[in-house]
C-alpha cells in the first residue's frame, strides 16, 4: 500500500470551484464529442473530433491522452492498443475518455454512448453507471480506503453479471499538474480518499461476448 505522505497534496493555485468548473465543462465536452459520432466512423475520426472539440472549447493542454473505443476495443484499459480497422456500425457501443485542463485545473471524465438501441449495449452502458455511483455512495457512507472501495466495485460488478477489469485504477486530479505530489493509483492506496480529488474508474465487460463499457468521474462531489 501507499504511504505517500503528500498523496493529497495540491498546489498554492488549487481552488475547488475552478476546478469544479472544469469537471462540468469537461463534461460538457465528452457529450459534445458524443453527438458529433456517426456510424461508419473509425477511432482515428473520433479522435479528430475530440481535438477539434477541444480545441473549440480553448482546452489548455490534455493532462493525459484521449480514449475513443469502439465495439471490442470497449473491453480494452488504457494502456492497451485499439484495432484501429474497427468501424462503429448502426448499432454499436463505444466510449470516451477525456483528461483536459481548464482553468489551469485538471479534468477527467469517461462515458459509453450506444449507437440504435441495442438492450444488450444498453444494459451494460446503464451497469457501469449503477456501479459507479453505488460504490462512490459507499466510499462516504462507510469511509472506505482506495483498496476496499475497488474490492466493492469489483464485487458489485460481479453482482450485475459483469466481469471487473483491474488494471483500472483510479487516481488523484487536482491543479495542474498534480503528479508533482503524487501518481499513487487509487486502488492500490490504503487512505480513506478526501472527497473531489480522486478518480474513481469502472471499466466492464459482459460476461461472454466482447464488449464492455466505462464510467469514471470524480466520487463524492
Amino acid at each position: 500500500m501507499n504511504k505517500d505522505s503528500k498523496i493529497e497534496g495540491v498546489g498554492s493555485s488549487f481552488n475547488e470551484e475552478l476546478f469544479l468548473k472544469c469537471r462540468s465543462k469537461t463534461i460538457e465536452a465528452v457529450k459534445l464529442i458524443a453527438s458529433k459520432i456517426k456510424p461508419g466512423m473509425t477511432e482515428l475520426d473520433g479522435h479528430k473530433i475530440i481535438d477539434q472539440t477541444l480545441d473549440e472549447l480553448e482546452c489548455e493542454k490534455k493532462w493525459h491522452p484521449s480514449k475513443f473505443r469502439i465495439g471490442k476495443n470497449t473491453l480494452k484499459s488504457f494502456k492497451e492498443k485499439s484495432d484501429l480497422t474497427i468501424t462503429l456500425k448502426e448499432d454499436d457501443i463505444f466510449f470516451i475518455d477525456i483528461g483536459p485542463v481548464f482553468y489551469n485545473h485538471e479534468g477527467d471524465y469517461g462515458e459509453t454512448f450506444v449507437v440504435g438501441n441495442s438492450e444488450k449495449y444498453l444494459k451494460i452502458k446503464e451497469a457501469s453507471e449503477e456501479i459507479f455511483r453505488v460504490a462512490s455512495i459507499a466510499a462516504e457512507k462507510d469511509k472506505l480506503s482506495g483498496a476496499d472501495l475497488y474490492d466493492f466495485t469489483e464485487s458489485y460488478t460481479h453482482k450485475l453479471g459483469y466481469k471487473f477489469n483491474e488494471e483500472m485504477k483510479g487516481h488523484r486530479l487536482g491543479d495542474f499538474p498534480h503528479a508533482i505530489f503524487t501518481r499513487s493509483n487509487l486502488a492500490d492506496t490504503d487512505i480513506i480518499p478526501q472527497g473531489n480529488l480522486w478518480v474513481l474508474e469502472v471499466l466492464i465487460s459482459h460476461p461472454t461476448e466482447e464488449f464492455g463499457a466505462f464510467f469514471e468521474d470524480l466520487i463524492k462531489i
